[in-house]
């Protein structure tokens, strides 16, 4: 397999080992272009991690985790599902990752699954949110006369807005009360202005179809949801619990937003 793909380059940038050369070719390239590129990769991840933990603590118990959820770029034992039972202790969290990357999903498939009845690994993409949606497994697998969370973690397939837009409306059709939803997205915004236009190329030449938002942007896609403090921020600046930031001169340099939203 010689196509990069962004789940085994957030992989291989946070040191994981479900990647190939070619996603590995694509860090050191990044890495040329831009040094932070693994302290990005592993700001999103700890992101994720605060997210789940957050989420966790506000009672949730159920999570359908869309995208590249799933990287060994995460400590053994500290998956997001690991995350989550760690911080309810006193329940056990289901968690249904869905991904369409297939070493992704053969890797999670032989070794979370097997060891735990609380996780279901599905196949599925983002541009087909009905699909996940309506999926044997998510329906019987999860309670849905009870809260729960959906995490977007694959925003960069959404090249259409107004799709997107779509995605967000049917998750909140079909979601229980109090449930919520969160998203990441990659953006071109904390890149120094003589740095853009190599970027620019490089993500085309290297993920060709990436999508990349503004603030403004993610920010209209989340219009009339009530987003959790401290709204949509750069992911370190995200419920820091203490190193986080740190690790950036400008958190800007991560790359991304994240934001996570209530569902009336």
């Amino acid at each position: 397999m010689t196509q990069a793909r962004i789940t085994r380059i957030l992989d291989a940038a946070a040191g994981g080992k479900n990647n190939f050369v070619a996603d590995r070719e694509v860090v050191r390239r990044y890495d040329q272009a831009a040094p932070v590129t693994t302290t990005a990769a592993r700001a999103v991840l700890h992101y994720l991690c605060r997210v789940v933990r957050h989420l966790a603590t506000e009672g949730v118990d159920q999570f359908v985790i869309v995208g590249s959820g799933v990287p060994s770029g995460l400590p053994a034992g500290r998956q997001l599902h690991d995350v989550a039972r760690d911080a309810l202790r006193a329940s056990a969290p289901r968690v249904v990752y869905v991904e369409s990357d297939p070493m992704v999903l053969a890797g999670a498939r032989a070794t979370i699954e097997p060891v735990t009845d609380l996780v279901r690994v599905v196949e599925g993409d983002i541009r087909e949110i009905d699909d996940v949606l309506d999926d044997r497994v998510v329906q019987t697998f999860l309670d849905w006369d009870r809260p729960m969370a959906v995490l977007l973690l694959s925003t960069h397939s959404l090249n259409d807005d107004e799709y997107f837009h779509y995605v967000i409306k049917r998750i909140r059709q079909v979601v229980p009360e109090r449930s919520y939803l969160s998203l990441l997205q990659t953006t071109f915004d904390g890149i120094p202005p003589e740095l853009l236009s190599a970027i620019h190329d490089l993500v085309a030449m290297t993920l060709p179809g990436h999508a990349i938002r503004t603030w403004e942007e993610v920010k209209a896609l989340l219009d009339g949801l009530v987003l959790v403090e401290p709204g949509l921020v750069w992911v370190p600046e995200w419920r820091p619990d203490g190193h986080e930031l740190a690790c950036f001169e400008q958190p800007s340099s991560s790359g991304s937003y994240g934001a996570v939203a209530r569902i009336p």
